[in-house]
Parts: C-alpha cells; structure tokens; sequence
C-alpha cells in the first residue's frame, strides 16, 4: 500500500494563530531549560516565511543518519521523595500552550471534523509544529527531553483531548510510534527512524494492537508472526486505526512464533498491507480504518524490544495510560461546559442547579473527573521514576473506562433536549467517551 498525499496551502488566520501562540512563549527562559526554544523558534521562522506545511510526504526513504553504538534511552527521573503531582514550570508553560491551541483552534472545528470524519489537513500541520510527538524522542536523536516524561505526555494529552478527543488521537498516534521507537527500538531502527520524526516533516505512523474481536485482550492477540528463515511472515487485522491511509510506518503487535506477543517495526510500502475506512460513533475525527496485513514478509530486524515479553507489557500500560490521560481531558471538558450551563439555565425561576439532583449529578462528574486524574498522573509519575507502574495503571484504566462513559451520559442528561443535538459538543463528547472501554494500543506516554 502506498499512501498520496499532497500538500495544502494554510490560509493565513491558521498561520496567524500558531505565529501568536509561539511567539509569545518562545523568549521564556523556561523553555530553555527543557530544550524547547530552538524548535519553538524554527517553527516561528518556518512559519513566517512560508506558513505550517502539512506533516508527511509520500514515498519517503527512511535512512539511517547516524550509527548508534547502542540504543539511546531516556533516563529515569529522580524520586521527588514524597508524592507530589502538581504540574511544574515547564509542565504548565506546555500544557498552557496547548490547551490554549485547543480552546481556540481545535475546539470550533471539532464539530465539522466529526462531521467530515478527519480533522482539517492545516490543524494537524500546526499540532505536529507544537512538538508535542518529539516528547517520547530521546535527546541525542533531536528529541527535547533528556529524562522520562510520562507525566509531561499525559498532561499535553489531557489539554489536546479538552479540544476534541478525535483531533487529539489523530494527531498522538504518530508520537505513539515515536515514542515506542525511543523506549523499545534497536539501535539501527532508532537511527531509521528517530531523526524523521525529530525533523521538519515528521511521518504520520501509527501504533495498531487493537482486534477486531469481542472482549479483545492484548495478551492474546489473533496476529500471527512466523519465522521463515532469515524473515517474519505476519498475518494481522487491526481496527479503528487512526488516519491508516495517510501512514508510513507501522508497530503491529502479533503472536511472533516461539517469542509471544511482541511488536514489529514495519513501513506502509511492505507488500501485503491494505486499509479500509472503517468509521466508528466516536472519535471520528481520526479518520479510523481497519489494517490487513496477508502474508508480510519483513526481515528479522524489524522485531522491537528484542523479543522481550517486558518489553510488551510496558507498551500495553503504557498505551492505556494514554487513553487514560486523553479521556480524562474530555471529561473535564464535559464538567467545564455543564457548570455554566445549569447555572444559568432556568426552570421554574431558578437556575436548574438550586435542584439537588442536578447538582448532585454535576458533583459526580466532578468527583471521578479528579479521582481519575490523580490516579493516572500517580501511575505516570511511577513510570518517569523508573519504578513498577502496572497496578497503579491498572486500577486508572478500571476507574477510566467504567466512569468515562457514564460523564459523558450525565452531560447528555444535565443538558435535557439540549444535549441530543449537535448546538451542544456533549453528545459529541458522550460518543467519543464510549471509547474509553473498548480501545487497546494506539497512543503512548
């Protein structure tokens, strides 16, 4: 399969938002100290002299551009020595950034983008301009964290989902790729592959774990790998892929013969791969599609993690952190639009919010808004220090996926007849929180 794609001119109110947003925070100090000035500043100029260019080129080589003695891994953070969650300097300047992006750019499109099922070409141009994909890059290959950033990835994730959660998994799914380069790649496929992402034109890629099959389970996966010499012949069907049409590179997890699950490392020209539009009720921004790989053939070199059953278990949490992390700023999306509303909307000469039930309704949301938060961030913050992180993930993805659908629900039901139709995101934000149950894989911290 090979994708096209052709470059689309950006009109110049988008340009005019991503040069104000960027050169606002672009002088200040802290983004010296996480690295973050220099892309800043090359996307201003870029910006200037010719606007945001759309992410991917069609028909790329990925060449090494470098040798690596050995895999470049980011390090593990220092314990802070108490548990201490509150977003510092730097975590709060990126994530302001951000969700600023997605009150004003993201969020007035994400209606029409779940209409058109994809996001405007020009958004995600200036979302990949943000860098927000270089965060799980190690520095060495162009990224711009030294050390871990789980909790850094879930609060820019987080502040894109409060935009829409659609246009926010299109955009992470190939940081979802670079990321996993980064933490499990060889030191040959770090070299392929890193610098691509770290540069001007990242390519759009995606992370594919998900099954079409009930009660899908990432451990037992109906993707095949089987040797055949020097080679890996996989046999896969993966869904609810984002944007697979547009992709240049693939990590598909499959049962590899004598190893288990495991993740392969293979680009979108390999023969055998098809793609087919596969629309959902929600995130349907994300252009999903179902991906078929019939008797691909790759070479030894493309196995990720060296085979490592450690290796796929820390994708798989960390994988469903994410989802974590970008339904949980849905949810707050949900809680910050139905406050204002029930307090201002009458019934009966006062605001429907003097009801018990309604207010009891909104303080639920509210309540398991927070608890969901604080458990994801807890597990990240676990992750960035190098430590055990499973359970923590564990008890986040629990509480995620019961809580998630039933916010979205009780935004539908605070807003009445309101909340049926499109005048109001929350029907919108109800379909995309159904996801919260069902999606395996696909975005990373």
């Amino acid at each position: 399969m090979n994708a096209t794609r052709t470059d689309q001119p950006i009109g110049e109110r988008s340009m005019g938002y991503g040069l104000r947003v960027l050169g606002r925070i672009a002088g200040s100090d802290t983004l010296e100290r996480i690295g973050m000035r220099g892309p800043l500043q090359r996307a201003i100029y870029r910006g200037s002299r010719g606007g945001f260019r759309t992410a991917t080129r069609a028909g790329r080589t990925f060449k090494a551009a470098q040798k690596l003695a050995a895999p470049a891994r980011q390090s593990a953070r220092k314990p802070a020595g108490e548990f201490d969650i509150t977003p510092d300097e730097e975590q709060q300047l990126l994530t302001g950034m951000i969700r600023e992006f997605a009150g004003e750019r993201i969020r007035p499109q994400a209606g029409d983008a779940d209409r058109a099922c994809a996001a405007p070409p020009e958004l995600l141009a200036e979302l990949t301009e943000l860098g927000v994909g270089t965060l799980g890059i190690p520095e060495e290959l162009g990224g711009v964290m030294h050390e871990q950033a789980a909790v850094t990835g879930a609060l820019a994730a987080e502040a894109l989902a409060h935009g829409d959660m659609g246009v926010a998994y299109a955009a992470l799914a190939p940081a979802a790729v670079a990321g996993a380069i980064g933490h499990w790649g060889t030191a040959e496929q770090q070299a392929r592959y890193l610098p691509a992402f770290a540069g001007d034109n990242p390519p759009v890629a995606a992370l594919a774990t998900l099954e079409p099959q009930p009660l899908f389970d990432p451990l037992d996966l109906d993707a095949t790998a089987r040797r055949d010499g020097e080679h890996w012949v996989i046999n896969a069907t993966k869904t609810l892929i984002a944007r697979p049409g547009e992709c240049e590179l693939f990590i598909i997890a499959a049962n590899a013969e004598g190893i288990g699950p495991a993740l392969f490392l293979i680009e979108s020209a390999s023969d055998g791969i098809s793609v087919t539009p596969e629309p959902a009720m929600g995130l349907r921004a994300a252009a999903t599609g179902r991906l078929t790989l019939q008797d691909v053939r790759v070479s030894a070199d493309t196995l990720m993690g060296d085979g490592q059953a450690s290796s796929y278990l820390e994708c798989v949490h960390r994988a469903r952190l994410a989802w974590c992390a970008v339904t949980l700023g849905t949810c707050q999306a949900v809680l910050d639009h139905v406050i204002p509303y029930v307090n201002e909307r009458s019934a009966f000469g006062e605001p429907i919010s003097n009801r018990q039930a309604v207010a009891f309704a909104v303080a639920d949301i509210a309540t398991e808004t927070e608890a969901i938060r604080l458990l994801a961030l807890r597990a990240a913050a676990r992750a960035d220090h190098g430590e055990s992180f499973a359970r923590e993930t564990s008890l986040a993805r629990r509480l995620t996926r019961h809580q998630a659908p039933t916010i979205g629900s009780q935004g539908v039901q605070l807003l009445g007849g309101h909340g049926y139709i499109t005048e109001h995101p929350v029907e919108r934000w109800y379909r995309d929180l159904s996801s919260a149950g069902v999606m395996e894989g696909a975005l990373l911290i």
